[in-house]
C-alpha cells in the first residue's frame, strides 16, 4: 500500500490516478446501484435495535458516548474535510467545463450519503450477537464475560448465524475481524445472496464486496497522498523555492516519501481503535477550516445574510470535534501512553491531536475577528497591500 501510494503520488495524474479512478468508478457506481436494488427487492429486516445500552458509553468497540463519537465515527459520511481538499485541489484540474462542478461535487456528496445509508442497512441487518462478535477485538476484551453479562441484562449477544455465515463466505474465521470492512462485506453478501436467482453465491458476493471496499481505500490513498505532498511542498518551498513546484521531480519524490512514511508508520504500529479516531478528528477539524474559508468568501462577497448556511454547520462540527478530540486525548491516547509497548504512539497521537485542535482554534478566532470587521464595513486589505504597507 505504501509503494502504491508513493508511485501514484509521483507519477503524472493522467498516467495512473485518473485512469484508475475512471475505471473503478464504473464498479463503484454499478455496485451501489445493484445494492440499492437489492435493498428494495429483499427489504432486509434490521435486526440491530435503534439504540443499544452503549449509547451512554462503555461499548466494546468505541468506549465513548453517542455524542460526540458517533459524528467522528462516520467522519466521511457527515461533514468531510478531506473532500474539501480534493474538490479544491484535484477535481477542478480534471473538469472539462466549470458548469460541471455542481453536478460532480454536489452529486458526489449525495451519492456518498446514499452509500452511507445502504451500508448502514447492510450492517444492521446482521444479528446483534453476530455483529459484535465480528467487530470486538477479543485480545483486548473478555468477550465471553461481555456476552454473558449483557445477555443476562436483556441484550442478547449470543452468536446466532455466525458459523453459517463463516462457511458461506469461505472465510476461516469471522470473529474479531475489527475495522468494519468484514461487517459491511458480510451484510452486502447477505443481501445479494437473498435476491431471487442469486442464491448460493455467498462466497463470490463476499469477496466481491471486499474488493469493492478496497477501491475506496485506494482512492483515499492515492488522492490523499498527492494532495498532502502538494501541501508539504508548499510549506517546504518557503525554505527552498524549487520544492514547491509540483512538476519538479526531486521535490515530488521527497515530499511524497515524507507523506507516505508518515501514514505508513501509523498503519504499521497502530490499530483501528487508534487510527480511526485520529483520522476522524483530523478530517472533521479540516472540515471546520473549510467552512471558515467558505463563510469568509460569502461575507467578503457582500452576502453576509447568507453566511448562516456555513456558520450553522461550522458551529456544530467545530464544537463536536473539539470535544471529541479532547476526550480522545484523555480517554484513548494518554491511556495508551501508560503502557510501555504503546507509550511513544500514545504520546505522539495526543500531541498531534492537541496541535491540530490548537490550529483550528486559532483559525476560528481569526475568522470571527475577520467577519466582524467585514460586516461592520471596515476595509479589509489584500495580502499584497499589507505587504506594501
Amino acid at each position: 500500500m505504501a509503494g502504491y501510494g508513493f508511485v501514484a503520488s509521483v507519477l503524472p495524474v493522467w498516467m495512473l490516478l485518473a485512469p484508475r479512478d475512471y475505471l473503478s468508478s464504473f464498479m463503484k457506481i454499478g455496485t451501489v446501484a445493484f445494492l440499492i436494488i437489492g435493498v428494495i427487492v429483499v427489504a432486509p429486516h434490521l435486526n440491530m435495535p435503534a439504540t443499544t445500552r452503549f449509547v451512554g458509553g462503555g461499548g466494546p468497540i468505541i468506549a465513548g458516548k453517542l455524542y460526540p463519537f458517533v459524528f467522528i465515527t462516520i467522519a466521511c459520511g457527515a461533514i468531510s474535510g478531506f473532500h474539501s481538499l480534493i474538490s479544491s485541489g484535484t477535481t477542478p484540474k480534471m473538469l472539462n467545463r466549470e458548469t460541471d462542478a455542481r453536478m460532480i461535487g454536489y452529486g458526489s456528496m449525495l451519492l456518498e450519503g446514499l452509500v452511507g445509508v445502504v451500508a448502514l442497512v447492510a450492517a444492521t441487518s446482521l444479528m446483534p450477537g453476530d455483529y459484535f462478535s465480528i467487530n470486538v477485538d477479543r485480545a483486548r476484551t473478555n468477550y465471553v464475560q461481555f456476552v454473558e453479562t449483557n445477555s443476562a441484562e436483556g441484550f442478547d449477544l449470543h452468536e446466532q448465524k455466525l458459523e453459517e455465515l463463516t462457511q458461506e463466505t469461505g472465510e476461516k474465521n469471522l470473529r474479531g475481524r475489527t475495522g468494519g470492512a468484514v461487517t459491511l462485506a458480510v451484510g452486502i453478501a447477505q443481501i445479494f445472496n437473498a435476491i431471487p436467482g442469486m442464491r448460493g453465491l455467498m462466497k463470490y458476493w463476499y469477496h466481491f464486496a471486499i474488493m469493492f471496499e478496497a477501491l475506496f481505500i485506494l482512492t483515499t490513498i492515492d488522492a490523499g497522498t498527492r494532495v498532502a505532498r502538494f501541501m508539504v511542498g508548499e510549506f517546504l518551498g518557503r525554505f527552498y523555492k524549487p520544492i514547491e513546484r509540483p512538476d519538479w521531480m526531486p521535490g515530488a519524490i521527497i515530499t511524497s516519501a515524507l507523506v507516505v512514511a508518515a501514514w505508513a508508520y501509523f498503519i504499521r504500529t497502530g490499530s483501528i481503535s487508534t487510527i480511526w479516531p485520529m483520522f476522524g478528528i483530523a478530517n472533521q477539524l479540516l472540515a471546520a477550516i473549510a467552512l471558515c474559508v467558505g463563510t469568509t468568501v460569502i461575507i467578503n462577497a457582500g452576502r453576509a445574510k447568507y453566511a448562516w448556511v456555513t456558520i450553522t454547520p461550522l458551529a456544530f462540527v467545530a464544537t463536536t470535534t473539539l470535544i471529541a478530540g479532547w476526550r480522545s486525548i484523555f480517554d484513548i491516547f494518554l491511556q495508551e501512553a501508560q503502557k510501555p509497548e504503546t507509550m511513544f504512539r500514545g504520546y505522539m497521537n495526543a500531541t498531534l491531536s492537541a496541535i491540530m485542535m490548537t490550529c483550528v482554534l486559532i483559525v476560528l478566532v481569526d475568522s470571527i475577528l475577520h467577519w466582524r470587521r467585514a460586516v461592520r464595513g471596515t476595509p479589509i486589505k489584500e495580502p499584497a497591500a499589507e505587504a506594501a504597507d
